[in-house]
């Protein structure tokens, strides 16, 4: 970020390819949308290149990173809440399909593996049951477990203290456990 700072633009090029894939993966976890998480990655994207000149090395550059992305996920929470938003089911103005996209439909003569259909499931449970926690415990679990990030480095990517984290990670953990209760033992 400090040749970024001076005004190399091949490293704010190796910049967005160190972190856009970890940027939309967070997004798509936090919102189920993964046209809404490439857009907020390029908004954070945009708003480092903003503020490069003014870029200060307080903390780790990830930290700052994800406290960027922490306040836009706020920040398009607040606005989605406020707009209504309609999805229309086709284009055309014909009949909606219900038909599924055959390019999308496993081959007729093999069978899936059990075992796969077994971790699918598992997956989509676990997504529901992230879907129960509460924004903060959701972003805090992300970053914890998916980026690795430390108590402390959460805690300043969301403005909280690390025992703060802590405790946040640990309701979180509690709520998890509660709803894949049944399911994973």
């Amino acid at each position: 970020m400090l040749r970024v700072k001076e005004g190399d633009e091949k490293s704010f090029a190796q910049l967005v390819l160190t972190y856009q894939d970890r940027l939309v993966g967070l997004f798509t976890n936090m919102f189920r949308d993964p046209t809404l998480a490439e857009d907020l990655a390029q908004e954070v994207f945009l708003r480092i290149y903003r503020a490069r000149a003014g870029y200060e090395p307080m903390a780790k550059f990830s930290t700052w990173v994800f406290q960027i992305a922490h306040n836009l996920a706020n920040n398009s929470r607040r606005s989605k809440g406020k707009r209504k938003e309609t999805q229309f089911g086709s284009d055309e103005s014909g009949p909606v399909s219900t038909k599924p996209d055959e390019a999308n439909v496993a081959e007729k003569s093999a069978m899936m593996p059990v075992r796969q259909l077994d971790k699918q499931e598992l997956q989509e449970r676990v997504h529901a049951a992230l879907e129960t926690l509460s924004d903060r415990q959701r972003m805090a679990v992300l970053l914890h477990r998916f980026e690795g990030m430390s108590y402390a480095d959460i805690g300043a990517a969301m403005d909280l203290s690390p025992q703060a984290v802590k405790s946040l990670l640990s309701r979180a953990r509690e709520n998890l456990r509660q709803v894949l209760e049944g399911y994973v033992g």
